[in-house]
């Protein structure tokens, strides 16, 4: 083909292309297909955009049924002890109460004698039985024993009256058989009753024995009668329970 034959299809095509509307660069249409192309990298993050505008408030809803009772937690460890508070003012006076019952000091004292009618000869060692009792509201002198049994402790005193006939007569007060005082006399070939007497204080506790008890055999010299007559006594000073309301 000459170019002037191919002039009038040149002419053609650039009249078509300025007097057509402009076509986007990727909306060309192409005269063959082509093969899929390979999917590009992934883009980056766009930058973060601006916050949101606050939403409206709700609204009040009814309040909701009330749940169950939840199980109970377990003991806290106990809290620092605080500051000591300021002293309180006075309260009122209370009322009077009632009369209380009386205290009632302890109690132990006796005293017995030779009866007359006693004829036994006395030994060492023995215990002088004074078997005609006096005084004994507590029951802490034995006359058959001739023994006093400590019941309150405390400080007690003692004393031994003898009447003294035609004999020398020597005893000794004992506690628990240990000495605690003794006591003498020498016959004078009187012809009248003498006497003899002596006494002491002494501690006792609960259980503790005291009596009186012949010294010498020859020395037996006892004696009582209708008109003179041999006494023991003894008798609690005060007690030890000084711990106590009532014994105080």
């Amino acid at each position: 083909m000459t170019s002037l034959q191919t002039w009038p299809l040149s002419l053609l095509l650039v009249f078509a292309v300025h007097c057509s509307n402009s076509l986007e660069d990727n909306k060309i249409p192409s005269l063959c297909t082509g093969s899929p192309g390979i999917p590009g990298s992934p883009g980056l993050h766009g930058s973060p955009g601006q916050p949101g505008r606050d939403g409206r408030d709700g609204r009040d809803a009814q309040p909701g049924e009330k749940g169950e009772r939840g199980e109970s937690g377990e003991l806290g460890q106990p809290g620092v002890r605080g500051l000591t508070g300021d002293r309180g003012d006075p309260g009122e006076k209370g009322e009077r109460g009632a009369p209380g019952e009386c205290a009632v000091a302890p109690k132990s004292a006796f005293s017995a004698k030779l009866s007359e009618a006693r004829t036994t000869p006395l030994t060492v060692g023995d215990s002088v039985r004074f078997d005609k009792v006096i005084l004994n509201e507590q029951g802490d002198y034995n006359p058959e024993t001739g023994r006093f049994t400590c019941r309150v402790p405390g400080v007690y005193y003692f004393a031994v009256h003898a009447t003294v006939y035609r004999s020398s007569l020597q005893f000794d007060l004992m506690k628990n058989g240990h000495t605690v005082a003794s006591y003498f006399q020498i016959f004078g070939n009187w012809s009248k009753p003498a006497s003899l007497s002596g006494g002491t204080l002494v501690h006792l506790i609960p259980g503790d024995q005291v009596w009186v008890q012949m010294a010498l055999g020859e020395y037996i010299g006892f004696y009582s009668s209708s008109k003179t007559d041999s006494t023991f006594t003894g008798f609690l000073v005060y007690s030890d329970w000084k711990n106590s309301a009532v014994f105080a």
